[in-house]
């Protein structure tokens, strides 16, 4: 096994657990989560930055702020899902993320989609279908968030896109956590204090976060992506294990059938990706 691929197996498991942190926290708002997976990510990476002569403001204005509201947006939708839905599920759901940042991108940027991708849609389309059929643990309202994620998701992969060769990518992640805590304290009304064993999440829901994103740079400096993309699903895995364990979230046949449609499209695309740019 690679070092990169031992790298990104260790940077999903820290987003399971951020996932699982933030599910534990259910009781709080979801700005609130939100302010402490960004605060338990910032206080390290911005004293970094200004030691390592790191640009903080970044030269693209606009993208990054766009960037980051964003990808405020998508994260409290999905926190908002996770305290409703079994976490597999809304993972899951979630996961389309990267079917909507090729079409945005393929309008956008101008990236060739082949066939083979738009029928990879289809099928984790169809997974979502399934899956919001057959477990009635999802509602409508949940699916609407978690959809409304997935898109602002495929928005930020856009955007990274366009700022990867332009911005450092620690400038992309400051300016994300920067609107998460700005955009957070203004629900600081609906706020609780973190009482006795509520500080274990509050503490490791950004520390796990930090890990994770640490883990995945390091995975995607040392290794291709189309070898990396495939294990970035045992995310899901992990969190199910973790939710079967801690919450008793079980799921039947044909629930499970819907979960494996979405990520069998996801690793669909992945493949028929990586071969349009060999043949390119």
């Amino acid at each position: 096994m690679s070092q990169g691929i031992r790298y990104i197996l260790f940077a999903t498991l820290a987003f399971a657990f951020m996932n699982v942190m933030a599910k534990e926290l259910s009781d709080f708002h979801p700005m609130q989560v939100v302010f402490f997976r960004a605060l338990g990510t910032w206080i390290f990476i911005f004293p970094y930055m200004l030691y390592s002569g790191i640009s903080v403001k970044g030269s693209h204005f606009k993208p990054l702020i766009t960037r980051g509201v964003i990808g405020v947006l998508s994260l409290a939708f999905f926190f908002i899902a996770v305290q409703r839905i079994p976490l597999g599920s809304a993972i899951s759901i979630r996961y389309l993320g990267p079917i909507f940042g090729a079409i945005l991108a393929y309008h956008y940027l101008k990236e060739k989609v082949n066939w083979i991708q738009w029928l990879s849609f289809v099928v984790a389309f169809t997974g979502v279908i399934v899956l919001k059929g057959f477990d009635l643990r999802i509602d409508f309202i949940s699916l609407g968030l978690l959809l409304a994620s997935a898109i602002l998701v495929g928005g930020v992969f856009v955007l990274i896109r366009y700022l990867s060769d332009k911005e450092h990518f620690l400038t992309i992640i400051n300016y994300f956590m920067i609107c998460a805590l700005l955009l957070s304290i203004c629900f600081i009304h609906y706020w609780k204090m973190p009482i006795g064993e509520e500080w274990l999440p509050v503490c490791g829901i950004g520390v796990a976060g930090l890990i994770g994103q640490i883990y995945m740079t390091r995975a995607f400096q040392t290794e291709e992506t189309s070898v990396l993309a495939p294990f970035k699903y045992m995310e899901l895995i992990f969190a199910m294990i973790m939710g079967y364990f801690m919450f008793d979230e079980t799921y039947e046949l044909l629930p499970l059938m819907g979960i494996v449609l979405i990520i069998g499209g996801m690793l669909t695309n992945v493949w028929a990706k990586g071969k349009t740019k060999t043949v390119s």
